[in-house]
């Protein structure tokens, strides 16, 4: 009878005791990794670290793309486009004095130690025109212009005198207005020739002053007998 009782009181710690040390089990870390991985992860990572460059000091010389030159051997560095020569001390490089570029150069050419001139500019520019070199144009019926050595162009502008007429006009192509129809002036609102005397009515005539056209015209007027005209 005791040992009835005792597997029967025993049936329920049994299914505990299973129960926590499954609970234990699925509780459990992670098995840790193999130390060999970290390892190799802290080589890879420090490997940039210890990278030793050859030291050509003294031995050669190296140009900015890597290449090896021998003591006493010509090169061209890549920043530069004068020769250079290796040496114990490192390369020493040509720096010449290069000559001044002509001020009309419009095409240089850097393939050399020093830059050259290719083309020199032999004309003016002018007003979206091109000239040659003591070339003469006109740019408008006033100016008269000249393309000068130093590829400036230089221009006069007309000065017009002063017309002989009240009633100028403008041909095309010419810059100063013309008088047509000669030299002339107002008598009042009427325009007279000038050089000889003019009856404007009745009993007015008029001349034009001489030399002085934009003057108004000397008049003379007398009284009119019985309605009868100037002879």
């Amino acid at each position: 009878m005791w040992i009835w009782i005792s597997r029967r009181r025993m049936g329920p710690l049994l299914s505990l005791a299973l129960i926590f040390f499954l609970a234990l089990s699925t509780a459990a870390p992670a098995s840790v990794g193999n130390p060999e991985d970290y390892a190799a992860d802290e080589s890879e990572r420090t490997a940039g670290e210890n990278i030793v460059f050859d030291d050509y000091r003294g031995k050669g010389c190296v140009d900015d793309s890597g290449f090896v030159y021998k003591l006493g051997e010509r090169f061209y560095p890549g920043h530069s486009n004068c020769p250079c020569v290796c040496t114990e001390d490192g390369p020493v490089c040509d720096q010449p004095e290069c000559p001044k570029l002509h001020p009309k150069c419009t095409k240089v050419e850097h393939n050399g130690c020093c830059p050259e001139c290719k083309e020199v500019k032999n004309f003016c520019e002018y007003r979206g025109k091109t000239y040659k070199i003591l070339e003469e144009f006109k740019p408008s019926p006033c100016e008269w212009c000249r393309c000068e050595p130093n590829n400036e162009v230089h221009c006069v502008v007309s000065d017009c005198a002063v017309p002989e007429c009240v009633n100028p006009v403008y041909e095309p192509e010419q810059c100063c207005p013309i008088c047509k129809n000669g030299p002339n002036c107002f008598a009042g609102t009427t325009i007279i020739p000038a050089g000889i005397e003019v009856k404007v009515d009745d009993c007015t005539i008029c001349r034009c002053h001489n030399g002085d056209w934009w003057k108004p015209a000397q008049c003379l007027r007398r009284e009119c007998l019985n309605g009868q005209s100037l002879s």
